[in-house]
């Protein structure tokens, strides 16, 4: 069961979500970048570690379109979304390295576009000093709008075989200026940008279609039979079908696509309300640009310990933010003092249940303040998922990772956006939606998300039952210092006010020790898949805090969020079997005491 450290998780995946970090010690060499582990890491999760085919297709167009052996790249799947990166960029460089700053804009040939109907857009590049790669790392992270490692793939042999070719009016087009505001705070990992050498400037491939392929036959060899690109735009259908809670059981998409949408979620919703979106991170920086555009520019609010990089999107894209890092109800008391003495808000962001203590925000009277004080609400429900709890009803929008449960596979990225038909901003959002959105849903990537999602149903409900068997076991523990899931927290009325009638308390869970060295022995003996990454059809282990805060483990501690936190997925094992594997882990912590 056990991968070897930098090895994919699951094991002989090409394109897998997560990579392998069995040991605390492997961990901690991940964070400190020391090369012993560095040089074994074969990928990562995709918006801290770029895939290694990604990194050939950078260096390949550096090779053609860089001016010197100084340049980097990196690379989106949008002209938009890379003028989003190249506008930040040149908010934080000087102004005489500006004209460094370029964009191109590479498209199928005449002859490749006839294969491609579905495509919209195939893939853009930011071209940049090098030196200037951890100010760009900082927007493939934070936004999750980069290539992924699928687009990646096809558009290395497009290119190499001179199916791809580089619109030139892209590089001399004016920046996208709809974010603005600088970074505050940055935690940095590493390089994630394919860094090429030198080359002479090109303005078209240099390569040829290599052995006489044509694009037809490069188009079959790509995709095959089963994975026809045809498919891409009825599979995107099913899938904004399946959010919608329309489509639940599990059918192929033959049948998806002749179901009527209709009793979904809520009333009135349908696919219509659904935007999908490369990763989760995706729905909501482009849930917060879509809210700037349409209020204006203002502060937003962060409430409760969030996934890292919303917290970074908040700071440092719009006018800034304000954040409650306990989201306690003594945080809504100051709130609503603010509120009432005349400070004004975009919109207050949120996690249901949070992340990694599972902690689950007062919706009911966020909302009541949303209503009387005029800012929306966008709610991740990427840990509850919408199976077991249903807080649309109290949203404005809500953001989730396609990636997690959703899929299962751990061989995708994804993220959805879904409109409350009957929120207050519903038709300012809508109209906003379809003015700004941009489908950057890759179509082979949307494939998989649609297979892999079929039978979600039936994998959430095994995943509630094994997880609630499982923190039982270690609820009843005295060598757990704490359990930390939605049925064991001080906040369970307030999940249970949003758990649908047949829903659980889901998959995720975390626990902490009396010591370190106890979270360390059980970390290394508890022999599942461990990893980044939640909601896998495996269970997968991580030492959340170290992963995720690992720059800023005080500013962490400071919320209640230990440094030596175990964080656990539960996957689709037996419970019997899961229960023998964290039986072992803690007779490993007793032996420490022991000793």
């Amino acid at each position: 069961m056990l991968q070897e450290a930098g090895g994919p998780v699951p094991p002989n995946t090409d394109h897998a979500v997560s990579v392998s970090l069995p040991t605390w010690k492997e961990n901690v060499a991940y964070e400190e970048g020391e090369l012993w582990l560095v040089n074994k890491m074969q990928c990562g999760y995709p918006r801290f570690f770029v895939h290694p085919v990604i990194q050939e297709l950078a260096r390949e167009i550096v090779s053609r379109y860089g001016s010197s052996d100084l340049d980097s790249a990196t690379l989106f799947p949008s002209l938009n979304t890379a003028r989003m990166c190249q506008s930040f960029l040149l908010s934080k460089l000087p102004t005489e390295d500006s004209s460094k700053i370029r964009v191109l804009e590479f498209i199928p040939t005449q002859q490749l576009e006839t294969e491609l109907p579905a495509v919209k857009s195939l893939l853009s590049c930011v071209l940049y000093p090098k030196e200037y790669a951890p100010v760009a790392k900082q927007v493939w992270q934070h936004s999750g709008d980069g290539v992924s490692s699928r687009r990646g793939e096809f558009c290395l042999t497009a290119l190499k075989d001179g199916l791809l070719m580089e619109k030139k009016s892209a590089s001399t087009s004016a920046p996208c200026q709809r974010f603005s505001k600088g970074p505050r705070r940055y935690q940095g990992r590493g390089s994630v940008n394919g860094i090429g050498k030198g080359g002479a400037n090109s303005a078209t491939p240099v390569a040829e279609p290599q052995d006489g392929r044509e694009s037809v036959q490069f188009i079959e060899e790509r995709f095959g039979r089963n994975l026809s690109i045809s498919l891409a735009n009825q599979a995107k259908v099913a899938v904004r079908r399946r959010i919608a809670g329309v489509l639940t059981e599990d059918v192929e998409l033959s049948e998806a696509l002749e179901k009527v949408p209709e009793g979904g979620r809520i009333a009135g919703l349908t696919e219509s309300d659904v935007s999908l979106f490369p990763t989760g991170m995706s729905a909501i920086f482009n849930s917060h640009r879509v809210l700037l555009n349409a209020r204006g520019s203002m502060k937003s609010i962060c409430f409760g310990f969030p996934y890292i990089d919303t917290l970074k999107i908040l700071e440092k894209w719009g006018p800034g933010c304000l954040f409650y890092g306990r989201g306690s109800s003594e945080d809504l008391d100051d709130l609503e003092s603010r509120l009432s003495g005349g400070e004004r808000f975009l919109a207050l962001f949120t996690e249901f249940p949070g992340n990694p203590l599972l902690k689950s925000p007062d919706l009911k009277r966020i909302r009541f303040l949303a209503d009387k004080y005029d800012f929306a609400l966008v709610v991740d429900e990427t840990v509850g998922n919408f199976l077991n709890i249903n807080v649309l009803s109290h949203a404005d929008i809500v953001v989730s990772s396609l990636t997690k449960i959703f899929s299962g596979d751990s061989n995708v990225m994804g993220g959805s956006a879904v409109l409350n038909p009957h929120g207050r901003y519903y038709q300012l959002l809508k109209e906003t939606f379809s003015r700004e959105y941009e489908d950057n849903l890759w179509a082979e990537d949307a494939i998989f998300l649609e297979r892999n999602s079929r039978d979600f149903v039936s994998r959430i409900e095994k995943i509630n039952r094994t997880a609630e068997n499982i923190t039982a076991m270690l609820k009843e523990s005295p060598l757990i210092k704490n359990v930390y899931y939605p049925k064991y927290n001080p906040s369970l009325p307030l999940y249970e006010a949003f758990r649908t009638p047949n829903g659980g308390y889901g998959g995720l869970f975390s626990v902490t020790f009396h010591s370190t060295a106890a979270a360390v022995a059980f970390f290394d003996n508890l022999e599942v898949l461990k990893g980044p990454s939640l909601g896998t059809n495996f269970t997968l282990s991580c030492p959340y805090t170290l992963l995720a805060h690992y720059g800023e483990l005080d500013w962490a501690g400071s919320f209640g969020v230990e440094f030596d936190l175990v964080r656990i997925s539960v996957g689709l094992e037996d419970a019997p079997f899961l229960r023998a594997l964290v039986q072992q882990a803690l007779d490993a912590v007793a032996g420490i005491h022991k000793s």
